[in-house]
Order: C-alpha cells, then sequence, then structure tokens
C-alpha cells in the first residue's frame, strides 16, 4: 500500500450486520452499519441464507453512504479490507465477492481480515488505545476466549469455552425465558429488575485449575429454576439476575487469573458480550484489586462493525499483506492460526 494517501476500506458480513466503514492514517474517517435484527426476529435467530440476501442488497448502497460520509471519490481509495471468516459462509462471501471485485476494478490491493482479530484490535479505535502486550477477553455469541496477546497477529490461546459460548448461553436463556430475539441485551434489560439474593447460580469450572470456561451447565441450571417457579415477570427477572451475575463472575474470576499467571497488568475485552453492563461493572472491580486497567470498545464496536475490520486491514496492508485473485473464506479459522504483519 502506497505511503501517500493510505486509505482502507473495510466491509463486514460475517453474519447478521452489514457493517462499511473507512480508515485511515488520520483514523476512522467514516462508519455505517445496517442490522438485520428486525429480519430474523421473526424466526427467533439467524437465518443464514435471508443474511446472506441482505447482504447482497446492501453491500454498495452502504459503500456508497460512506464514501460520502468521508467525503472521498474511490480513486482516493488504497486498499480494501473485508471478513474472510469465520462466519456464516454465505454471508463471508457475499461481502469477499464485493470487495475482491471492487478492488480488481479500481486497482487496488485486497486483504481478508480474521473477524475475532477485528474484535480483539477494536479497542484501538478509542482516542486513548491499550499498548502490548495485554490480556484479550473476546466474549460474543460465538466464542469466549482468553488471549495473550503480544502484537498484533501474535496471539497465544490461553483459555476458551468447552461448549456454548458466553453470548450463545445469554441467547439461548432468554429464549427459554420468553424475552424476545436478541437475547443477550434482552436478558440484560431483563436482570435490572432481579433480586440479586433470590437465586443463586454455579461459576462453572472456578474451583478448578485452568482458565477454560464452560457455560452450558448454566443454561441447563437457569432452565431447572425456571421449571420449578411460576415464571411471572418478577421470577424471570430474579433468575435473569442471578444468571447474568454468574456469568459476569466466571469471566472476571478467569480474568483475574490470567492477569496473574501472565503477569501482565493490562486487560482488554471485545466482543458482543463485552457491551454488558453487569460484566463491565464485575471487570472494573477485579481490575481495581489488581491494580490492572481495562479497556472496552465503544458500545457501538462491541457487535460486528465495518471499523473493526477496516482497522486490521489497515495494519496488515500496510504492511505490504494482500491477497492473491482467487476469492476464499474460512466458516472456522483459529485465530491462532494468524502471523504478525511482516513490515516491507
Amino acid at each position: 500500500m502506497s505511503k501517500k494517501n493510505r486509505l482502507v476500506l473495510g466491509i463486514e458480513t460475517s453474519c447478521d450486520e452489514t457493517g462499511i466503514a473507512i480508515y485511515s492514517d488520520k483514523g476512522l474517517l467514516a462508519d455505517t452499519l445496517y442490522s438485520q435484527v428486525a429480519m430474523h426476529a421473526e424466526y427467533g435467530g439467524v437465518v443464514p441464507e435471508l443474511a446472506s440476501r441482505d447482504h447482497v442488497r446492501k453491500i454498495i448502497p452502504l459503500v456508497k453512504q460512506c464514501l460520502a460520509q468521508a467525503k472521498l471519490n474511490t480513486s482516493e481509495l488504497s486498499g480494501v479490507a473485508y471478513t474472510a471468516g469465520p462466519g456464516l459462509v454465505g454471508a463471508l462471501f457475499a461481502g469477499a465477492s464485493v470487495a475482491r471485485s471492487l478492488a480488481y476494478a479500481w486497482q487496488i490491493p485486497s486483504i481478508g481480515v480474521h473477524h475475532m482479530e477485528g474484535h480483539l484490535l477494536a479497542p484501538m479505535l478509542e482516542a486513548t488505545p491499550p499498548s502490548f502486550p495485554f490480556i484479550a477477553l473476546l466474549v460474543s455469541g460465538g466464542h469466549t476466549q482468553l488471549i495473550h496477546v503480544k502484537k498484533i497477529g501474535d496471539y497465544q490461546l490461553m483459555g476458551e469455552s468447552l461448549d456454548d459460548a458466553a453470548g450463545e448461553a445469554f441467547d439461548k436463556t432468554a429464549k427459554l425465558l420468553n424475552l424476545g430475539y436478541p437475547g443477550g441485551p434482552a436478558l440484560a434489560r431483563c436482570a435490572e429488575g432481579g433480586d440479586p439474593e433470590r437465586f443463586t447460580f454455579p461459576r462453572p469450572m472456578t474451583n478448578r485449575a485452568g482458565l477454560d470456561f464452560s457455560f452450558s451447565g448454566l443454561k441447563t441450571f437457569a432452565l431447572t429454576t425456571s421449571q420449578q417457579h411460576e415464571l411471572d415477570p418478577q421470577t424471570r427477572a430474579d433468575i435473569a439476575r442471578a444468571f447474568e451475575d454468574a456469568v459476569a463472575d466466571t469471566l472476571a474470576i478467569k480474568c483475574k487469573r490470567a492477569l496473574q499467571q501472565s503477569g501482565l497488568s493490562t486487560l482488554v475485552v471485545a466482543g458482543g458480550v463485552s457491551a454488558n453492563k453487569r460484566l463491565r461493572h464485575t471487570l472494573n472491580s477485579m481490575c481495581d484489586e489488581q491494580k490492572a486497567t481495562v479497556f472496552y470498545p465503544r458500545h457501538e464496536f462491541c457487535t460486528d462493525n465495518g471499523a473493526m475490520i477496516a482497522y486490521a486491514g489497515y495494519q496488515r496492508l500496510l504492511a505490504g499483506e494482500h491477497d492473491e485473485l482467487s476469492i476464499q473464506v474460512r466458516p472456522r479459522w483459529p485465530l491462532s492460526e494468524l502471523q504478525p504483519p511482516q513490515l516491507s
């Protein structure tokens, strides 16, 4: 990527949000997002085929909107970054095909970005970003992982969920409580009115060594508790609060262990669940006790977005990385397979 006019268009289409953004040497210039939540709510979850078709409809209009927002012409762009995985294969192909076609037409390089690397680097978009190295907690509907981050691309997995991710457990628990879709935010809202003393849920895998997680048992505990009581509004709120507290405490306990084991004092929390207020309060308290500093992305960058893809792609394009002509996506793609960008 040329040293002049370094402007990268980012395209995110891993699941049910179409995110387009432009990142430059001066920072984030434009950011647009279209969410498919209303469409999928009718089905109680994401329908992959519908998601893919909607991405196809929305990408180009959002690209045009983003360029207008940044007051740029296509000739001023110097690279295109897109989510190559992990995610829904059809949704990934929708974004990758458009991104590669635009890059070919504009005669600029393109780069496929790892979706979770985008989340991991999202706090770098803030005015006061974290410094390397740090411990990262990636917590979303599809992933719950603790990672030792030495630098961009140098990631050591320390622990992960052995079954449901935390966000997935939130969604499933919300569904059994009939709280609506999307489940995570609905459960958090319901939990605000809950009595924290009425029910006590277990903190899974915290009584044994290690940094792995397990949340399927919490979901089962919530189901059993709901079957033993009449589900009036207050009981729903009390169960939601007990579940939310258990997840937040479990994540905080494991983060504390990861900080102690690594000797680091910086924690980065990213992914959709990082927007949860109860989790942030619990992690903030733990970090205060540990004399550690915790960083989060702003709320709009916790969920899927184009800004994080534009930033991650910018870093790799800057180092001279780019894709070949073939279009490839990876619905499953371990973060540990990434390598640090090598400056050319």
